[in-house]
């Protein structure tokens, strides 16, 4: 049995944001290429990295309402949940 995960429901949300991202990253690329001011390039940057973030949210937000409240349901709570905090863990380091 295949295991559907609950951002699966955001799936065309979140294509669509990444393709945006992917079309940042090139903007910034050629700012660089072209030579545009640092301070230009810096808000890209900083802009691209936010919505990078909100798909991250968007997953994570699927993850809870979805794996982690089935795992609690089901007394596996405490795994998951574990496995949850490392994520967070290493998702919030900069």
């Amino acid at each position: 049995m295949e295991t559907i995960y609950t951002y699966e429901a955001k799936r065309q949300e979140l294509i669509r944001r990444l393709r945006k991202i992917e079309g940042q990253v090139k903007g910034i690329a050629r700012m660089i290429e072209e030579g545009q001011y640092c301070l230009d390039i810096l808000i890209q940057v900083a802009a691209t990295r936010a919505a990078l973030h909100k798909v991250g949210m968007m997953v994570l937000e699927g993850h809870v309402h979805g794996c982690v409240t089935r795992a609690v349901r089901e007394g596996a709570g405490d795994e998951v949940i574990d496995e949850l905090m490392k994520v967070i863990e290493k998702y919030t380091k900069e």
